[in-house]
């Protein structure tokens, strides 16, 4: 299986160097680029093809959402994933990194156990990260006149719909085909089957119809 292919964006070079040091300690894993803008960030996107970015917000030239927003919009890049770092999970941005397509988030203070974990979720479209904070912040999201609208679950079976909620709270493949008494195969069958149907690039865009339709609410998580 070859290993995940990872882009480094941060302004720090020494943040930048530690994240390299341990992602490349990870057999599984190898870094590709590092860049210390928005727009270099961009370029070596372009030019290096990673499976996964893992992109500050706060740079300068071109800021992480908005570098974010251009490659998921690049068709060039499709199934290029956006990790979005930030400081704090209460942080404003992360809202606005999530509505320019950013797959999964992670504080930066977050053990380096769970950042390798992280990069190979995001990286396998496995689930949105951080299911409390997320839902703290997707109710926000949900409250800005420019939050994005999707097609809502009536389209779905009351199985898809089971399997949608468990999303929306975190769970991976693995852990709804436990929960539903289903094989994983099944369930990813059933993910990707509501992804089509909704219209979903993402889990993460998953977990943003099960909020807006009021399937899942803050309090459920």
């Amino acid at each position: 299986m070859s290993p995940v292919r990872v882009l480094l964006a941060d302004d720090q070079t020494l943040v930048r160097a530690a994240f390299a040091m341990l992602v490349e300690s990870a057999p599984d894993m190898e870094v590709v680029g590092q860049a210390g803008t928005g727009r270099e960030a961009l370029r070596l996107a372009r030019q290096e093809r990673p499976d996964l970015v893992v992109m500050d917000i706060r740079m300068p030239d071109l800021d992480g959402i908005e570098a974010t927003r251009l490659i998921v919009a690049d068709e060039e890049l499709a199934g290029v994933r956006v990790l979005v770092l930030t400081t704090y999970d209460t942080d404003e941005n992360i809202v606005e990194a999530l509505r320019a397509g950013a797959s999964g988030f992670l504080v930066k203070d977050t053990r380096p156990v769970e950042l390798l974990d992280a990069i190979r979720t995001v990286a396998a479209g496995d689930s949105l990260l951080s299911p409390g904070p997320t839902a703290r912040l997707i109710t926000r999201f949900l409250r800005s006149p420019s939050a994005p609208t999707a097609g809502g679950p009536e389209c779905l079976s009351d199985r898809e719909r089971e399997v949608l909620t468990l999303v929306a709270r975190g769970l991976n493949n693995t852990e709804i085909a436990d929960a539903l008494g289903l094989s994983p195969l099944t369930a990813k069958t059933h993910v990707s089957r509501i992804m089509g149907k909704l219209g979903a690039r993402d889990r993460a865009q998953l977990v943003i119809v099960a909020y807006e339709s009021g399937m899942v609410t803050p309090g459920s998580m």
